[in-house]
C-alpha cells in the first residue's frame, strides 16, 4: 500500500490568452486518483492527488489520461498520458498452505528420509517475499531427530526414530520473509510414528522356590512369569509356549501377560529329579520375534519309599559249634529315596520265644546289617529256626519293612559212636574207643 499525498504534474501550455487560455484539467475516471488545480495569476498548476490507498498486490500499474481544456469557442484540449507504478512494501505476512499438517513416519526410518515439505507464500515481491523456515519448537528431542531445510521447507530425519521412545512429535514451524521489518507466520506439524516390530518380548521370572517337593499336588504354583513387549498393537501381543513332555503348564492371570507356572500332574523324583523347561514367547508381529528362557526345576525328595529287601525270606546256613559273637551273615535293604530318607538302620524283631525263635540268640549291626550269633548252636539239639530283621529309614515319618531269615544248622562230626546193643555186664552201653 502506498500513500502519495499530492504530486505536481507538468502544466499544459496554450499560446492563446485571455478566455482562450487553459481553463480546466480533467482526469480519466478512476477510484484512486484525482486532479486538483492550484491557480496563480498566470498559470493553472495541476496536482495529482491520491484519494484512496492503492494495493500493489491488486494493481501494480495505473494508466491515467489527463486532459487540459481551454476556454475558447469551440474549446480545444490537449492530453497527457500518466503511468503510475505502485512500489511494494512489506505489508503481507507469509501464508502456509496448511496451518496444520498431520503425517506418519515409520520408526527406524533411515537418516535423510523426507518427512514432509511445508510451503508458505508471500504476496509481496523481491526480498519482501523471500521466505526462510525455522523451528519454533524448543523441545531438544525434536532437534535431535529432525532437521529443517531453511530454504525448501523440507523436514528430514537426522536421528534415531524410535516409537518406544516417542510416539508423536509436535513441531512448530515459522516462515519469515526478509522484509524490513520482517513478517512471519507459523504452522504446526504433527508427526505420528508408526510402530515397527523391532523389539523382542522380555521375560521376567519370579521363582517362589528353587525346589519343589515331589508330593506337590497338581496346580501347585512354582513360578510367576511376566512377559512384556515394548512394541504396540499386534506387535506387542504375545503367545507363550512350554516345551512338551513335562508335567507343568502355564496358567494365565487376570492381568494381561502375567502367567503362573504350575504342576499339571503328580511328580516322582525317583523317575525324574530335574527338569529344564524351555519357555518360548513369540509376538504376533510380521515377521514375529521370539525370546526363549530356560526354567530349571529341582524336584526335592519326599520319604515315599520304604526300604526293600531284594529277597524275602532269606536262608542262613550255620555250622554247629560256631563261635559265639562271630558274624554269620549280612543283610542289606535298598531305599529309592535320597539323603536321610534313604539312610537305613536294622533291628532284630524280638519274637515270642516259641520253638524255633532265634531272635534272642541273634544280633544285627544297626548300621551295616551284619548279623552275629550270640550262642553256639548244636545240630543235635536244634536243626532249624528263624528270626526277623526290621529295616527302617530315617525319613519323617519313617518307613520300614522286615525280612524273615530262615536258619538251618549244619551238622559237624562232633559226636563219637555209641553201642546201644548188646548191653554190657554192668547194664550199660559201652563207648567204643
Amino acid at each position: 500500500i502506498i500513500t502519495l499525498g499530492s504530486v505536481s504534474v507538468a502544466a499544459a501550455k496554450d499560446p492563446d490568452s485571455g478566455t482562450n487560455s487553459i481553463r480546466s484539467y480533467k482526469l480519466s475516471p478512476n477510484d484512486h486518483f484525482e486532479i486538483r488545480v492550484r491557480e496563480s495569476d498566470e498559470d493553472k498548476m495541476p496536482f495529482l492527488v491520491l484519494k484512496k490507498a492503492v494495493d500493489r498486490e491488486i494493481t501494480t500499474t495505473y494508466k491515467l489520461l489527463l486532459t487540459a481544456v481551454d476556454g475558447g469557442n469551440p474549446p480545444r484540449s490537449g492530453t497527457l498520458n500518466i503511468t503510475i507504478t505502485v512500489l511494494d512494501i512489506n505489508d503481507n505476512r507469509p501464508v502456509f498452505s496448511r496451518e496444520t499438517h498431520s503425517v506418519t513416519l515409520s520408526e527406524n526410518s533411515v537418516i535423510g528420509t523426507m518427512v514432509v515439505r511445508v510451503n508458505a507464500t508471500d504476496m509481496d515481491e523481491g526480498t519482501n517475499s523471500d521466505i526462510e523456515y525455522s523451528f519454533l519448537t524448543l523441545n531438544s528431542k525434536v532437534h535431535e531427530v529432525f532437521e529443517l531445510d531453511q530454504v525448501t521447507g523440507e523436514i528430514l530425519v537426522k536421528g534415531e526414530v524410535d516409537f518406544e521412545d516417542t510416539e508423536v512429535y509436535k513441531l512448530d514451524i515459522q516462515a519469515s520473509d526478509k522484509g524490513h521489518p520482517p513478517m512471519s507466520a507459523k504452522s504446526r506439524i504433527v508427526i505420528k510414528i508408526i510402530d515397527v516390530n523391532d523389539n523382542r518380548p522380555e521375560i521376567e521370572i519370579t521363582s517362589l522356590s528353587k525346589n519343589i517337593p515331589e508330593d506337590s499336588k497338581p496346580g501347585t504354583v512354582i513360578s510367576l512369569i511376566s512377559v512384556t513387549d515394548k512394541d504396540a498393537g499386534i506387535n506387542g501381543k504375545v503367545i507363550c509356549h512350554l516345551s512338551e513332555g513335562t508335567p507343568f503348564e502355564l496358567k494365565p492371570s487376570f492381568q494381561e501377560n502375567i502367567y503362573s507356572l504350575v504342576t499339571q500332574k503328580a511328580l516322582d523324583r525317583e523317575l525324574v529329579a530335574h527338569y529344564d523347561i524351555l519357555l518360548t514367547v513369540t509376538d504376533l508381529g510380521q515377521p514375529p520375534l521370539s525370546s526363549v528362557k530356560t526354567l530349571s526345576i529341582e524336584v526335592s525328595d519326599v520319604n515315599d519309599h520304604k526300604p526293600e529287601f531284594p529277597q524275602n525270606p532269606l536262608e542262613l546256613f550255620i555250622f554247629e559249634n560256631n563261635p559265639p559273637g562271630a558274624s554269620v551273615f549280612s543283610i542289606s535293604a535298598l531305599d529309592n529315596d535320597m539323603n536321610d530318607n534313604a539312610v537305613i538302620s536294622y533291628h532284630i524283631i524280638r519274637g515270642d520265644g516259641t520253638k524255633g525263635d532265634l531272635s534272642s540268640f541273634m544280633n544285627v549291626s544297626s548300621e551295616t546289617g551284619a548279623i552275629h550269633a550270640l550262642k553256639s548252636f548244636d545240630f543235635e539239639t536244634m536243626k532249624t529256626g528263624q528270626f526277623q530283621v526290621l529295616a527302617t529309614d530315617s525319613g519323617t515319618p519313617s518307613l520300614s519293612s522286615n525280612v524273615t531269615v530262615n536258619v538251618f544248622i549244619l551238622d559237624q562230626n562232633d559226636n563219637v559212636p555209641v553201642i546201644l546193643y548188646p548191653v554190657s555186664a554192668n547194664g550199660s552201653a559201652e563207648q567204643c574207643n
